[in-house]
């Protein structure tokens, strides 16, 4: 009987609406792309802070092999600084004694960092790329890991010319 009042009526029942366009469905995709792209997120940050630190763990092997270079990059450093702070002393924002103090901050990070080993810093930051920044293991990873020991050793080198004593458990 049922079927014949819906007849009379031209009335064909109702289909159910295709997944996509139920509420439920649109709301657990839309968490789960924001939770997909917080991960991609993360993952490109965590990657490019890696590639920033490989990079400066090349600059300090560059400088150990190339000390004129890392001289002129301190000294530019330096030179910058230097006109900055000559800058503000012309305009009367710092007092001659301020302008002493920073002037002598300038020349002794400027020495102190020609004082230091390139290569245990080099040693430092592809420690810090592979320590700091994986998972997940990129590229830059991948070639921190490989470059650190060698790295290490070169500086052992370096300090065993200098007469430096050291014991292996001092770099772990």
């Amino acid at each position: 009987m049922n079927t014949a009042v819906a007849l009379e009526s031209d009335e064909l029942p109702a289909l159910p609406s295709p997944l996509w366009k139920r509420r439920w469905f649109q709301n657990t995709a839309i968490v789960l792309l924001g939770v997909l792209g917080v991960y991609a997120l993360i993952y490109h940050d965590v990657v490019a802070r890696a590639h920033e630190s490989y990079n400066q763990a090349e600059r300090y092997m560059q400088w150990a092999k190339d000390p004129v270079a890392k001289q002129k990059h301190f000294d530019d450093v330096y030179a910058a600084g230097r006109a900055d702070i000559d800058h503000q002393l012309a305009d009367k924002t710092i007092a001659d004694k301020e302008y002493r103090r920073r002037l002598d901050a300038l020349e002794f990070d400027r020495d102190f960092a020609m004082g230091e080993s390139s290569l245990k810093y080099a040693y430092q930051w592809y420690k810090d790329t592979y320590e700091l920044f994986s998972p997940p293991n990129s590229r830059w990873v991948r070639e921190a890991r490989v470059k650190a020991p060698q790295a290490l050793e070169q500086w052992k080198q370096e300090l065993r010319a200098q007469n430096i004593p050291f014991e292996d458990t001092m770099f772990e």
